[in-house]
């Protein structure tokens, strides 16, 4: 493993460990505009700049600006655009769209400018609250979702917020307004994004989930993107690793104090990962470092979600649960109460013997073959949106083997009928523009196929036309329930 890939320090950014002097935040999303908030109500003096104008942007800035920020849009992201609104600039905060690496902040830096991501004021004002951060590939929102679940089952105030839902600066707004006072834990989902532009957060519990190629397009390569992902971990004061992803275990001699679990007995892992956790005979076995005899924790079937991905998922949270003193009884209630994750193998309803399963936050090709590999055959599945950078030849192998048809739309929908024609599929396959046109076409096949299920679980992001995967996931659901000429819909899962 090259240094490159070992570590992760951008000599560029200067961590401030106090709030003080003009602050422009870059973004006019759900993070900048929290973050802009927050700021605001610490006694900042705070400018917003946007590039876009559209009128939902109009009415958001015009919100913003009656609570005392100074918002304008359409302004392009140049130094000089900056410094003529808000000079002398003492901080700039990014949102997670904009580029770490962008030329006009590397000459913002060159001056002296302090830039961050909008993670760190969240982090500066939530002090001393110790965070669970969780990162990888895939599988983070839903360990995200599962530690809330867990530690709020237990009694314990840990909001959720991050890469998933509220950002962390909105949780922490709310608190200080509410009067609540600040939570016991925050359970915080991070991006690479996110990590890249923040690196002074230093989690108490940092969890990797899984480590594949994505994002390839923002950072390059596969080392740079592996080394922000790790950089989080070595900040966290305790790491916990999954011990069946192939990338993880790859690099088990580099980590001196991980913590590992595995969805299988621990003996089957490689020499050199001892994990703490790990399910046999279908229990789930907890033996912290140091202990010589290893404890029976609790049920390994106590989460009800499909798939081997969602025991390391399971897992992963189990280990979190205990470093938050959960212990095993109280975590297998809660495990069996998990309602799951939207967007996330969520089962919609099941309608004649065929069940709908969004998928949406499959958002690149190993998400989406996890989706395939853990429902049972045939299936109908939608597929397309805006293309990543990937190696398709697995997913486009579970398609032939799992698929009874595919049905491609958006963006991709050319390009992916082009690799599986080139991979062979011999099922049913059309392209067409949406997922108005997609969902009605797809129940009809499963039903003239005898499969089991139409799934969602796209491979590619959202952005060719929709703004996010959580709308194009509501925009499936509802084409689900409210078929075209239904008065009603089918039966909902309990």
């Amino acid at each position: 493993m090259s240094a490159a890939e070992m570590s992760f320090s951008p000599s560029s950014e200067h961590v401030s460990s106090a709030i003080c002097g003009k602050v422009v935040v870059i973004g006019l999303g759900r993070s900048g505009s929290g973050a802009a908030r927050l700021l605001k109500s610490l006694g900042r003096s705070v400018c917003l700049i946007e590039s876009r104008s559209t009128p939902p942007l109009q009415d958001q800035a015009e919100e913003l600006r009656h609570q005392g920020i100074a918002v304008h849009l359409g302004v392009p992201l140049t130094r000089e655009a900056i410094l003529d609104l808000a000079s002398p600039v003492e901080r700039v905060i990014l949102s997670p769209g904009i580029r770490w690496d962008h030329p006009e902040l590397e000459a913002l830096r060159s001056d002296g400018v302090t830039v961050q991501g909008e993670v760190i004021p969240a982090w500066e004002s939530s002090r001393p609250v110790p965070w669970i951060g969780i990162t990888g590939t895939n599988g983070k929102t839903t360990v995200t979702h599962l530690v809330h679940h867990l530690l709020a089952h237990g009694g314990l105030d840990a909001p959720m917020a991050g890469n998933v839902g509220f950002s962390a600066a909105e949780v922490v707004l709310q608190r200080q307004q509410s009067g609540v006072g600040l939570p016991e834990w925050m359970v915080v989902e991070l991006s690479s994004y996110q990590i890249e532009a923040a690196q002074a957060v230093s989690p108490q519990v940092g969890i990797w989930t899984t480590l594949t190629p994505d994002h390839l397009e923002r950072h390059g390569s596969l080392g740079r993107y592996r080394a922000i992902k790790r950089s989080l971990l070595e900040r966290s004061a305790v790491q916990v690793l999954n011990g069946d992803d192939p990338d993880l275990r790859g690099s088990a001699d580099s980590w001196d104090h991980a913590r590992w679990v595995t969805a299988g007995p621990r003996q089957e892992l490689a020499a050199g990962v001892m994990p703490v956790l790990w399910i046999q005979n279908g229990r789930i076995w907890h033996q912290p470092e140091g202990w010589d005899t290893a404890q029976d924790l609790m049920a390994a079937d106590a989460l009800a979600m499909p798939g081997e991905h969602n025991r390391q998922n399971m897992l992963l949270a189990v280990a979190a649960g205990l470093e938050a003193g959960l212990d095993g009884p109280s975590m297998e209630a809660a495990l069996r109460s998990f309602p799951g994750v939207p967007h996330r193998l969520e089962l919609i309803l099941e309608r004649g013997g065929v069940a709908f399963y969004n998928d949406s936050k499959a958002t690149n090709f190993d998400a989406a073959l996890v989706a395939l590999r853990s429902l049972q055959p045939p299936l109908i599945v939608l597929a397309g949106g805006q293309a990543k950078i990937g190696d398709a030849q697995p997913w486009v192998e579970a398609l032939c083997e799992s698929a009874g048809g595919v049905l491609l739309y958006g963006e991709a929908g050319d390009q992916f009928a082009t690799r599986l024609h080139e991979g062979g599929f011999s099922g049913r396959l059309q392209r067409v523009e949406t997922l108005d046109q997609a969902v009605p076409l797809a129940e009809h096949w499963a039903r003239d196929l005898s499969c089991r299920a139409v799934l969602l679980s796209p491979a590619c992001a959202s952005f060719d036309q929709y703004s996010d995967f959580e709308a194009r996931g509501e925009h499936f659901r509802q084409l689900v329930l409210n078929p075209p000429g239904s008065g009603s819909g089918g039966t909902t899962p309990g």
